[in-house]
Formats: C-alpha cells, sequence, structure tokens
C-alpha cells in the first residue's frame, strides 16, 4: 500500500476549560508501564489499537494485549495504543475538539494506516463511533474518504454477529488473531491500493468486507439474503479464521503490566482454547472449537518471566481443567510463588487435586455455574452434572478450606416453569447448609453470591432461532426468585434487570438496520429506548419472534464451523431435555 503522509506529533496544552493535557498524561502513563513498545515510523505500517473503552478496563482485556504483541512482532508495523478517555475527560476533549492520540508517540490516530478495533462487548458499540468521531472520521464507511485510516473491527463480537457494525467497518475481523493478524500485514504490503487491498482480504479466511455485499430485507427483524456484489471476488460466506492446533503459539498472556487496570498486578494467561461440552446457551463454545491447549512449558515460561511484575496470575479459559497438565501447571505457578485465580469452574474441574492447589496458593473464593436448580432444566440446555454432584462438588470447595462461593444461574430458559426457580432457591441452600458445616468448625461464616441473568438467545448457538422470553415474563419471574430468595442468611442474589438484556439481544441479533440505533444512543448518552422509538426500528421483531423457518439469518454470513443441521437436530432434542454429550464423571 502507498505509505499515508508522516504522522503529527501532538503536543497538547492543558485548555482554559482545565482539560488535561493528553500528551502529558500519555507520558505519566508509560512512565508506569512495564513491556510496552515503541517504534520509528518511517516505513512502517501505522496501527492504531483501540481497545472501546477506558484504559482501566482494556488493559486487562487480554485480546488486546495479544493483538498488540502479534502486531508489533513484525518489524515491518508500529502498533500504537489508544483508549477511550474517562467521563469526565470525554465532556472536556469533545468540547474542545482535542484529537484522539496514541499513547506511545502521542501521534493522532487520523494519521494512522489503520485505525482497529478490539470489540468484546455489545455494549461499547457506543463507544467505538465516539472514538470515530474524537479521530475526525466519519462512523459510516460509506462517508469517509479512501486516505483516512483503514478501519478494522475484530473482537468477541466479530464471531457472534458482525452486522450491527458492518456499516461502520472497512474490514470485520472474524477469528482468532494469531490467524488474522499475519494476513492482514502480508495483504497490506502486497496491495498496490484501498480496493486491491481489500480484495486481497477477501481470499482470506477471516476477512469479511461489508461494501462488497447486498443485503436483502423481508420485513422487520428478517434478512432474506446477504450477496456478494457483481464483479468481486467476496465469497458467499466469509470462513472464520482459527488455528488449527496451539503446540507451536504462544498462549496469549500479559506482555504490559501497570497498576491502573482493572486487575492490578495480575498476569493474565489463557491455559486452553476451547470447551467440548456444548452447552445449547453457550456462543463461546461453539464457536472456539475445537479444544486446543497451550504448550505447558511454554505457559510456566511465560509465567516465570512475568513474576518480577505481578503476584498473581488468572488462569483463562472456559474449560480449565480440559488441560491435560492442569495439575502440573498449578504446581509450577504455585512453586513460583504466585497467588492463583481461576474463572470460573467447571463441576468437572473441581477435583481434590486442583482445589488444594488452588487453596494453598490463597484463593479463598470459587464461582461455577450451576445455570439452574434443577436436573431436567440442565439437561434442556446440555450441562449434564445433576444437583448431587453439585453438592458432593460443594463439601469440597468448603472442605478444602475455601470461605465463598459464587454462582450463575439464568432464567427464561426454554420450557423452564416455577417448579424451576424453587430449586433455584432449594439448592442454594443445601449449599449454603454445606458451608455453614464447614464454617462452624473455623469460626469464619463465607458467603455465597447469586449472580441471575436472562437468557440472551445468542448467534451461532442452538438457541438462535428462538424468541427471546418477553419482558413481562422476566419481570415476573425475576420478581417470583427475589420472593423465594428474600431472608436467606449469607447468600446474597444480584438478578439483573431484563431491560438491559433487551438491548444487549438488540445488539447481538441485530442486522445492519440496528447502526442507526447506535448512532442514535451514541449521541443521546445511551438511551436506548429513545434511540429505538426515533428510529422507528421495531425491535421486538428481532426479539421475540420465532425465527426456525427463516431461510437466513444475518449473522450467516460467518461461517463459524457448525452445521445448520446441527444445531437444528440439538434444538429438538433440546425440546425433549435429551442430552448430547453423555455426562463426564470425574472420580474425587
Amino acid at each position: 500500500m502507498p505509505k499515508r503522509p508522516p504522522p503529527r506529533r501532538y503536543g497538547g496544552r492543558v485548555s482554559s476549560t482545565g482539560g488535561t493535557d493528553r500528551r502529558a498524561e500519555a507520558l505519566e502513563t508509560l512512565a508506569k508501564e512495564v513491556g510496552f513498545i515503541r517504534k520509528p515510523h518511517g516505513g512502517r505500517m501505522r496501527v492504531a489499537l483501540a481497545f472501546p473503552n477506558t484504559y482501566f478496563v482494556g488493559m486487562s482485556n487480554l485480546g488486546l494485549q495479544t493483538v498488540y504483541q502479534l502486531l508489533n512482532a513484525d518489524d515491518r508495523v508500529v502498533c500504537e495504543r489508544v483508549f477511550l478517555p474517562g467521563r469526565q475527560d470525554l465532556t472536556n476533549d469533545k468540547a474542545r475538539r482535542q484529537p484522539l492520540v496514541t499513547i506511545e508517540s502521542q501521534t493522532p490516530v487520523s494519521d494512522f494506516d489503520v485505525f482497529a478495533f478490539s470489540v468484546s462487548f455489545e455494549w461499547d458499540y457506543t463507544n467505538v463511533l465516539t472514538m470515530l468521531r474524537m479521530a475526525g472520521l466519519r462512523p459510516r464507511a460509506a462517508d469517509r474518504h479512501h486516505r483516512d485510516p483503514l478501519i478494522v473491527i475484530g473482537g468477541a463480537v466479530t464471531f457472534v454477529n458482525p452486522e450491527p457494525l458492518a456499516l461502520f467497518a472497512d474490514v470485520i475481523a472474524a477469528g482468532e488473531g494469531e490467524v488474522l493478524v499475519p494476513a492482514l500485514i502480508e495483504a497490506w504490503h502486497s496491495a498496490s491500493d484501498r480496493p486491491d487491498l481489500l480484495d486481497r482480504l477477501t481470499q482470506e479466511r477471516g476477512f469479511y468486507i461489508p461494501s462488497l455485499y447486498d443485503v436483502t430485507y423481508d420485513g422487520p427483524g428478517r434478512v432474506a439474503a446477504i450477496t456478494p456484489q457483481a464483479g468481486t471476488r467476496a465469497p458467499a460466506t466469509v470462513r472464520k479464521a482459527a488455528v488449527r492446533a496451539t503446540d507451536h503459539v504462544d498462549p496469549p498472556s500479559t506482555r504490559i503490566f501497570t497498576p491502573d487496570t482493572e486487575f492490578g498486578a495480575r498476569f493474565l494467561i489463557e491455559v486452553v482454547r476451547g470447551c467440548a461440552n456444548m452447552c445449547r446457551f453457550c456462543w463461546a463454545g461453539y464457536n472456539y472449537l475445537p479444544v486446543r491447549p497451550f504448550d505447558t512449558k511454554r505457559i510456566l515460561e511465560l509465567a516465570e518471566a512475568a513474576r518480577p511484575h505481578a503476584t498473581r496470575v488468572g488462569l483463562v479459559s472456559i474449560a480449565l481443567c480440559d488441560h491435560p497438565d492442569i495439575v502440573p501447571i498449578l504446581e509450577g505457578l504455585l512453586g513460583m510463588g504466585y497467588g492463583i485465580s481461576p474463572a470460573s469452574l467447571r463441576m468437572d474441574d473441581l477435583t481434590e487435586p486442583v482445589l488444594r492447589l488452588l487453596r494453598e496458593s490463597g484463593e479463598r473464593s470459587i464461582t461455577i455455574a450451576p445455570e439452574t436448580g434443577s436436573d431436567r432444566l440442565r439437561r434442556v440446555i446440555n450441562k449434564t452434572v445433576t444437583n448431587e454432584e453439585i453438592l458432593k462438588r460443594t463439601d469440597m470447595v468448603f472442605a478444602a478450606g475455601f470461605e465463598n462461593l459464587k454462582l450463575y444461574y439464568m432464567v427464561g430458559l426454554p420450557t423452564e416453569t416455577d417448579d424451576d426457580l424453587v430449586e433455584i432457591r432449594d439448592l442454594t441452600v443445601a449449599m449454603r447448609d454445606r458451608m455453614m458445616h464447614y464454617a462452624k468448625a473455623r469460626g469464619t461464616v463465607g458467603r455465597i453470591i447469586a449472580s441471575v441473568n436472562p437468557l440472551v438467545p445468542k448467534p451461532g448457538t442452538t438457541y438462535q432461532w428462538m424468541p427471546m422470553t418477553d419482558s413481562a415474563t422476566i419481570d415476573q419471574k425475576s420478581k417470583r426468585l427475589r420472593q423465594l430468595v428474600a431472608g436467606l442468611d449469607n447468600v446474597y442474589f444480584n438478578i439483573k434487570s431484563e431491560r438491559h438484556s433487551y438491548y444487549q439481544g438488540l445488539l447481538s441479533l441485530g442486522d445492519r438496520r440496528v447502526s442507526a440505533v447506535i448512532e442514535l444512543a451514541e449521541a443521546n448518552g445511551g438511551n436506548w429506548r429513545a434511540a429505538v422509538a426515533d428510529v422507528g426500528l421495531d425491535a421486538d421483531a428481532y426479539l421475540y419472534r420465532n425465527k426456525e423457518a427463516d431461510p437466513f439469518l444475518p449473522w450467516q454470513i460467518i461461517d463459524g464451523g457448525m452445521k445448520e443441521s446441527f444445531f437444528r437436530t440439538e434444538l429438538d432434542k433440546s425440546l425433549r431435555a435429551e442430552v448430547t454429550i453423555q455426562p463426564r464423571r470425574v472420580t474425587a
């Protein structure tokens, strides 16, 4: 690609309105960091890498840190980070039209060749638009100039459904960074101009170029087809990019350490990718298949190198104990003096050796996800653990010396009845009783904290065709559950708002017409109700409609690797409370 003009360094200054000097703030940030990379810009592909939230949140994101490392590992590339300013700074910066600048060189983002976003959460969609505007760029790709930076949007949400963001992106990167980043770099250096670059990317796995496709709608909430434009080489569907095996791939891990982040002095590392259980509601379980453990020796080498900068290690995985060497890994980390914090653990992860090592590291809490209180409803969602096994594992947790237990439940599951809500209460009480039994001997009483969320049927899962349970019913179920658990000592239930789930569902299940809602919500300060009303979008058509008869779903433009026939079979089995994978029984 032809090089854009050399960058302008930003010499920020304190404004008369009391705004922050962005350059001084960036230098102060760098002074507290360990591991950042700074390169001369001359002759290199320049990438401004954004996490569409604050520095405090974004620097705890393993995806961002991984892409930063992958880009800078190529000497032909310079990658620098940029984040959304905090609330007060954001207000001041907008008022003064202060340009968005990178941390490493304090260069305006508009001077870079590529402005790339790593997006993990639907609620950050409006922040993508805010950052584009702050960079002096028009949010919609069709309104931008070919000499503007190439806007690339990747991250977890592109696995799920890229369409609500499609009109804002020049390129959607759907898949795993270890495959996407090298392909983007090579295409950039081989291309003669922007159209040639986009054409080359259509031939690589994981790159979806929205401008090369036409969308045909079939009424509110319905997409009849997304088809490649005539004369382009765009594929009919874009296959997600994924590494075949992780034997020779470095596990994603924290590379830049800073005290000014959500997890503080914690070293994050991915231990194993994927989960074989295939819970029917879980998009991550389907989209990160197959299960791929990272190299044990390399995990421990990276942890040892990080030890001077971190006191705790966070093990990132949706199926931690699917790593065949998980016990030696925990023993190695404990030997280095790390405190060890795992992500949410599956029931079959809770073995005595694993619990003993976690407790010896200083961990006091364990997080598990029963999802519901009844064995029947767990079979519906293909979660094969039983209440008997849950209580057996609960005994093991508290016998090992843990004080607290965090639980995840859902409401609004298919075929759910009031009896299922009662069983959430009963199971939680039985777990609380086991906690109290061990607490008496220790003289210290912990607590059980349960988080309850309405089910949002996710794209790329068994439930992608199912209507979301309507707001009135969710509200009724939430009130009923609050009544059931009221007054339970040492038990705290956090039951999420159905309204929160409603708009999350719209962003998750929407098509390109939702883009106008995102634009208005960004402009009006996040009032989603007003944005939907002003656009005139029939949001209920996306959420409360059965889609089994739809010939096409908007997210099917991305081929996540699972066949539609498999999902339809799974849906039928779900409604019969029939499991697909036989229960795994782990002897303690």
